[in-house]
């Protein structure tokens, strides 16, 4: 999809779609509010690579990932069950440190390398899930609403209100054809969420098209 272009074709049996640049405002990154926290360099949290996922070790400073800013899902062995999108995340952060079935630590690029033979479109799904992160928004799987992410407004987290926006990850070279637009659309309007469109560049960088439904 050519970023210069603002307008889409009306699709065959459907309302017309308008496609608009989204810019959406740097939100600031949740912190700790603790003022005995404040200033005080944070743990190294260790976590076992287990297939798709990385599991953490049940201490508070794991939990703190799901507690203040949902990373992962909560075991009720204490332990945080991470995606591969969260645990490089948060090893890039400094925050996680993974070891392998052998008990060695697993450097950055050879889990980079391993998650992107998992998926192979990791690497754009990440870009995305980056930007987000680093702009504040709590980002995750919407494999159930038939997208990428879902992704919840500012302050709010899972559970306490529903998602604002659905998100679909390309790369600028990819293309989509029309039937795949509109299904796209479909599933954004069907949840009643609003659809962005995160085109990757080779650098790395995202910008952001949101389609809206209009009715004449």
């Amino acid at each position: 999809m050519p970023k210069h272009k603002k307008a889409a074709p009306q699709a065959v049996e459907e309302p017309e779609t308008l496609v608009e640049e989204e810019k959406i405002p740097l939100a600031e990154p949740i912190e700790d509010t603790d003022p005995e926290k404040k200033g005080k360099k944070k743990k190294l949290v260790p976590g076992m690579l287990a297939g798709e996922k990385v599991i953490t070790e049940s201490s508070d400073e794991a939990r703190e990932f799901y507690n203040q800013s949902r990373f992962g899902n909560l075991a009720e062995s204490g332990k945080v069950e991470l995606s591969l999108l969260e645990a490089l995340y948060l090893m890039e952060k400094g925050r996680l440190e993974i070891k392998n079935d052998a008990g060695k630590i697993v450097p950055f690029e050879q889990f980079l390398k391993k998650a992107r033979k998992v998926e192979p479109n990791f690497w754009i799904r990440y870009c995305v899930f980056k930007d987000m992160r680093n702009r504040g928004y709590i980002i995750k799987t919407a494999l159930k609403f038939g997208a990428d992410f879902r992704v919840y407004d500012r302050g709010v987290k899972p559970g306490e209100d529903h998602a604002r926006w659905i998100i679909y990850p390309v790369h600028e070279g990819e293309t989509l054809t029309w039937y795949e637009f509109a299904a796209k659309n479909r599933v954004a309007h069907s949840t009643k969420k609003r659809l962005l469109i995160g085109i990757v560049d080779d650098e790395g960088d995202v910008t952001y098209y949101e389609i809206k439904w209009m009715r004449p």
